[in-house]
C-alpha cells in the first residue's frame, strides 16, 4: 500500500527501476521509486529522477518536532508524504502567526534555490510525518552543471512558492483584520492642534 500522496501501480515502479543503471542496493532503488511517484517529480526523465534519489532520505518526525528554523539555513528541502507541518512565522513583538498547514503531497524549504539561503518559516510536525529529505546544496550544485535539471526544478518550486505566498497573504489579511482599530476621540473633545492655530 503506497503512503497517502503518492501515485503510480506496483508495474510501472518496477518498470522504472528497470530502466536505471545498476544500483548499489536495494535501499537504493526503494527510494528512486518513492521519489519518482510524487507527484512535484511528475514529467522528469530517469536519469533526473536518479540524481533527486542520491540526494534524499526517508525521515520520519514526532508530533511536535522542529523540522527547519526560520532564518536558519535553507541547505534541504522537503516533500512530505504522510503525517501535518505547520508553517509559523515570528512578528517582531515574538508573537507567532501561523501561516500554512502542510499535509502529504506539499512540499517544504523551497528557500535553498534562492540567496541568501536562508528559512523564510519555521517548520513542525503537528502529527507524526514522514517526508523525503533532499540535500539542497548538493541539488542546487548540479542544477547549475545540469541546466534541463534546474529548469524543470526550478519551474516546480516557483509554483510551490507561489502557493506559499498566496496562503501567506491571505493570513496576513486575516490577522490585520482582528486587529482592534485605534481609540477614536470621544465626540466634543478639542483637537489640540485646532486650538493652537486659534491662539
Amino acid at each position: 500500500m503506497n503512503p497517502p500522496g503518492l501515485t503510480g501501480s506496483k508495474s510501472a515502479e518496477v518498470a522504472l527501476i528497470s530502466t536505471l543503471p545498476e544500483m548499489s542496493d536495494t535501499l537504493s532503488q526503494e527510494l528512486y521509486a518513492l521519489v519518482a511517484r510524487q507527484p512535484f517529480f511528475k514529467g522528469l526523465d530517469a536519469h533526473h529522477l536518479q540524481l533527486l534519489a542520491a540526494s534524499a532520505l526517508e525521515m520520519k518526525y514526532e508530533a511536535g518536532t522542529l523540522i527547519v528554523e526560520e532564518g536558519s539555513p535553507a541547505n534541504r528541502f522537503y516533500l512530505i508524504l504522510t503525517g501535518e507541518v505547520e508553517l509559523t512565522v515570528e512578528k517582531e513583538d515574538r508573537n507567532v502567526i501561523a501561516v500554512q498547514t502542510l499535509g502529504p503531497g506539499d512540499d517544504l524549504g523551497w528557500a535553498w534555490l534562492f540567496p541568501p539561503y536562508a528559512m523564510h518559516f519555521t517548520a513542525r510536525a503537528v502529527k507524526p510525518t514522514t517526508a523525503i529529505f533532499f540535500y539542497g546544496t548538493r541539488l542546487r550544485e548540479q542544477c547549475e552543471q545540469d541546466h534541463e535539471l534546474g529548469y524543470q526544478i526550478m519551474k516546480r518550486v516557483a509554483e510551490a512558492a507561489t502557493r506559499v505566498l498566496r496562503a501567506t497573504q491571505h493570513r496576513l489579511m486575516q490577522y490585520i483584520d482582528n486587529i482592534p482599530p485605534k481609540p477614536v476621540a470621544p465626540s466634543g473633545t478639542e483637537n489640540p492642534l485646532r486650538m493652537l492655530n486659534d491662539d
